[in-house]
Parts: C-alpha cells; sequence; structure tokens
C-alpha cells in the first residue's frame, strides 16, 4: 500500500461535479470501496479499480485548493480546487459578464411570457447583491459594451437592451429573430447570435446585417471574439457530436473542434486559450482548448454539474454559473486582456 498514489482529473470541480482518481496500487477490496475525503469531508466514491476511482464531489466539500485523501491507507491524492457559491437563485442561461468597475451581472430571465420583477443582479467586489428591477423580459446574454454600458439580449422580444452606467435602460437594436449570444468586436460592432440560423452585425450606427448563417440552435447561440479576431460559437442541438465553429473577419465559417454534446457559454483567458461550458451529463463542466494548435483537441479542466456559462473575474480566476448558481473558481487564471471590448 505504500507505493500506491493517484492525481485528480480534472483538477478544479463544482460541487456535484465527477472526479476520476488516476492512480496505480489503490485500495480497492473485493466487496468494498475505498473511502475519499476532500479535506474532512467525505466524497461518495461511485466506482473503484486498483487504477481508477470516480467520486461525487458533495455539496458539503470545503471550497479552495483541498487535499484529497484515500482510506485505508492514508493515500495522498493530490488536490483539488473546489469552487465558492457567489449568488443563487438565478436563472442563467447564458454567461455572466463584469463591467468595468469589477461587478458581476448576472440574470433572472424566466419563463417565456414573463416579466420577473428583478430580471438583473449586480455582484460587487465586496460580494454584496444588488437587485436591479428593470423593465427587461427574458434577459438572455451579456456584453460590455466599449462605452462602459451593459448590452443584454431579450431572446422572446427580439431586442438588444442597452443598460448605461447609471441604470438608464434602451433598446438599442430591434427586429433580431431571436437573439441570443453577444460579444463586441475591436471596432464596436456588436455581434448577436439569432438561434434560428444567423449571425447578426450591428454597426455603431445601429445598422443590422446578416454575417453569417450557421445551422439552427435548440436553446442559443453562445459568442466570443478570439484574440485571432475570429468569432467562436456553439450552437447546442439534439446531436451528441456538436462542435464549436469558428468565424473568420471576411466570414468564412469552419469547424474549430468537436466531441461535444451540449456546448454553451465560451470565453478567452489572457493567454488566448479558450474555455468551454459543456451541459452534456457525463462529461458536463469546463473544457479548455488550444485554438493555435494544428488539431485542437478540447480537455476537461473542471468537472461539474450541468454548466451553462462562464467568464473571467476581474481580479483573476474563473466564474462558472449553472441554471440557478454562480460559483467562484480561484484558479490560476489572470483576468483577459483589455485589448478589445469583445474579450
Amino acid at each position: 500500500m505504500s507505493g500506491a498514489s493517484a492525481t485528480p482529473v480534472p483538477g478544479w470541480a463544482l460541487p456535484g461535479g465527477v472526479v476520476q482518481l488516476k492512480g496505480h496500487d489503490l485500495p480497492v477490496a473485493p466487496g468494498s470501496l475505498p473511502v475519499v475525503y476532500i479535506g474532512d469531508v467525505q466524497a461518495r466514491v461511485l466506482a473503484a479499480s486498483s487504477s481508477h476511482l470516480r467520486f461525487a464531489v458533495p455539496a458539503a466539500a470545503p471550497a479552495g485548493e483541498q487535499p484529497i485523501r484515500i482510506e485505508p491507507g492514508g493515500i495522498d491524492a493530490g488536490t483539488l480546487i473546489v469552487a465558492r457559491s457567489l449568488a443563487t437563485g438565478l436563472h442563467q442561461v447564458d454567461s455572466p459578464a463584469y463591467d468595468g468597475l469589477g461587478r458581476l451581472y448576472l440574470t433572472h430571465s424566466g419563463a417565456r411570457g414573463t416579466k420577473v420583477a428583478v430580471p438583473l443582479y449586480r455582484l460587487g467586489p465586496d460580494g454584496i447583491r444588488e437587485p436591479l428591477a428593470l423593465d427587461l423580459p427574458n434577459p438572455t446574454s451579456l456584453a460590455l459594451g466599449p462605452d462602459g454600458a451593459m448590452y443584454v439580449s431579450s431572446r422572446f422580444e427580439g431586442l438588444v437592451y442597452r443598460l448605461d452606467v447609471d441604470d438608464r435602460l434602451e433598446i438599442y437594436a430591434s427586429d433580431l429573430g431571436v437573439p441570443t449570444g453577444l460579444a463586441f468586436s475591436r471596432d464596436g460592432t456588436l455581434y448577436v447570435g439569432d438561434r434560428s440560423g444567423s449571425i447578426l452585425q450591428v454597426s455603431p450606427g445601429r445598422t443590422v446585417e446578416i454575417f453569417a448563417s450557421l445551422p439552427p440552435s435548440v436553446a442559443a447561440y453562445h459568442l466570443a471574439f478570439g484574440p485571432d479576431d475570429c468569432l467562436y460559437v456553439t450552437a447546442p442541438t439534439l446531436s451528441a457530436h456538436d462542435v464549436v465553429y469558428r468565424i473568420t473577419p471576411d466570414r468564412l465559417v469552419d469547424v474549430l473542434c468537436g466531441g461535444f454534446g451540449r456546448p454553451q457559454g465560451l470565453g478567452f483567458a489572457d493567454d488566448g486559450m479558450l474555455y468551454v461550458a459543456e451541459a452534456l451529463a457525463g462529461s458536463a463542466g469546463i473544457w479548455r482548448i488550444d485554438i493555435a494548435a494544428p488539431t485542437p483537441v478540447p480537455e476537461r479542466v473542471a468537472a461539474s454539474p450541468v454548466v451553462v456559462g462562464l467568464t473571467f473575474a476581474a481580479t483573476g480566476g474563473l466564474v462558472a454559473v449553472t441554471s440557478d448558481t454562480a460559483w467562484g473558481l480561484d484558479v490560476p487564471l489572470a483576468a483577459p486582456a483589455a485589448a478589445g471590448p469583445g474579450r
């Protein structure tokens, strides 16, 4: 038993995520399973062999970087970074977004045809949650504009709203189909994902035209601009083999990589790596892709229950959202560079 060792894969997790320990000489006896501790909290072991062990991260797991221990034998299995809860009672359908003051914007979208009393929340750097009681039905996607305002799509109204720094709300663009994902390019053009099959561009003068066409999505389009000035899009379907699309500035549409079951929110970290939220049970979590690789291959870096979107914290690290909760992952990621509002 003294030679046993293991390493958690992936190394980050939200409560409810399933993590695998890969190692050798793990303590598996006939008719019983070993015990796994995250810090001092016992996790539920799902399966085990002498080289692999799978466990679910419990709701009571302590946040932060935690030691993993296997019993019997007191086997050191490395550390796992566990997310901390930032806000609950949400209804997210895409990624959250930070404004220029480091405040995190979150949504309570509500069902079609309903207007909730508080459609947006703002979480300050001090952790205080501020409700924004606005006349904003079904807020869907968020993007910080080059003017410092927050832009919000309303998928069932076909509108994009502009929320200025004084919390005044106005309609910015209309007749956008079923607008979901939003992203700004470096020149201040707003790109809108109409999930019925179009990527629209809204000029700074508010002229709307079709930029590219994609297969329709059953849920939403999710958009992010990369350091190469290409637009990256996920468009989940009912297939178990969805892809991440890349659209060049001259409107060439190609596939960056495939293998996803229900890819949703996405974004670029400061180092140019693309992070994608995957919502398919069994592979749910956050995946990382090197877009500069000759053949990009997704790598799962965070285990999670169904995850909807993500963004990068203003002070570093990662924020991931499930449909009703925002989670902070204190991982070694810097906030995105401020070279362009679409980042």
